[in-house]
């Protein structure tokens, strides 16, 4: 049984910012939807609010950090590189400012559509100069996700998630450090944030149908240790599979698949994600098993990459947990 934990970043952030003064807590009118409005009540002096003004956030930030503070910026993901795209490469990439961006609803964890859904968060992060990209993929990694972005000399993007998250690692992000959760020698399968959770539902299937799988889950994006992959590549007999809570364009796996380009790996790779679209509202149950991002799809594209069926059926998946998202939850998850 996984165990669940609730609002996670709420009590870490707080534990971080409180040992540190020297880290202010900004918010662009999201407080409560970003897990910090008990830490605003309780540390104002560390607390600002600048309302739903994201662009004057954002150089506000790159002022506080010429400063000497490590402001630490919260919001949903898209309001984060959409909206102030300019002065995050003026104020805060460009003079390399110790900005911390804490970029909550990664993907389609919202049922909010296209306005709050940052599916090509990664790939205009990845673009940009100087910039870090960390993404979280349990409890844990959501609890280490302060410590580890402050750990950056230079500016950072977190994927955060929030609410009820699952406990699936022990150990804090380190990083520059993928995880090796299964070390088989048929298909190297590359996860990040969400969709290790799926690939993790899979394992057991696949395992029994004799597909041996190795698998990594990302969680520092850039930079990326390509010694590393290249080396779990080189390990593996069929080829590569990615799945990612993201478009398939420019995310981990057209990272991966840079790699092998410039490394002139000749292996198959199949790249799972958003294909050139924009999701619709619904549970993230749903949007992952319409999309085609959840364990049921990257059992498929196994299977394309062999050729062949394994001959797994939907009910030989381990369980999905339900999210709720509806009546009280519901104005929370947009």
């Amino acid at each position: 049984m996984v165990e669940m934990v609730t609002r996670p970043y709420a009590s870490a952030f707080e534990a971080y910012a409180t040992a540190n003064p020297d880290v202010l807590c900004l918010s662009a009118d999201l407080t409560s939807s970003c897990e910090i409005d008990g830490f605003r009540d309780r540390h104002p002096e560390q607390f600002i609010s600048l309302g739903m003004a994201e662009q004057n956030m954002m150089s506000f930030a790159g002022g506080l950090g010429l400063a000497g503070y490590r402001p630490f910026l919260h919001s949903f993901g898209v309001f984060l590189y959409r909206r102030p795209y300019d002065q995050l490469i003026a104020s805060v990439a460009y003079p390399r400012r110790k900005v911390r961006l804490m970029g909550f609803l990664p993907g389609i964890t919202t049922p909010g559509g296209m306005t709050h859904q940052s599916i090509e968060d990664i790939s205009v992060m990845r673009s940009i100069p100087n910039m870090t990209i960390l993404e979280t993929g349990d409890a844990t990694e959501v609890e280490s996700i302060c410590e580890a972005a402050d750990s950056i000399d230079g500016p950072v993007y977190c994927r955060v998630l929030r609410g009820s998250v699952p406990r699936l690692f022990d150990t804090p992000i380190k990083v520059g450090q993928m995880r090796e959760l299964a070390l088989g020698d048929d298909i190297l399968v590359i996860t990040s944030g969400i969709a290790t959770e799926e690939a993790l539902r899979a394992r057991a299937a696949l395992q029994s149908s004799g597909v041996s799988i190795r698998h990594l889950h990302i969680n520092t994006i850039k930079p990326f240790g390509e010694e590393a992959l290249l080396d779990h590549i080189g390990s593996v007999r069929k080829g590569v599979v990615v799945l990612e809570n993201h478009v398939t364009e420019g995310g981990v796996g057209s990272l991966v698949a840079e790699i092998m380009a410039d490394n002139g790996v000749g292996k198959k790779l199949v790249r799972l994600g958003l294909r050139d679209t924009y999701a619709h509202g619904g549970s993230r149950a749903y949007l992952m098993a319409y999309y085609g991002l959840d364990a049921a799809a990257l059992v498929g594209g196994i299977e394309k990459l062999l050729g062949h069926s394994t001959g797994i059926t939907e009910d030989q998946l381990t369980s999905t947990r339900i999210d709720a998202v509806h009546s009280a939850v519901k104005a929370e998850a947009l």
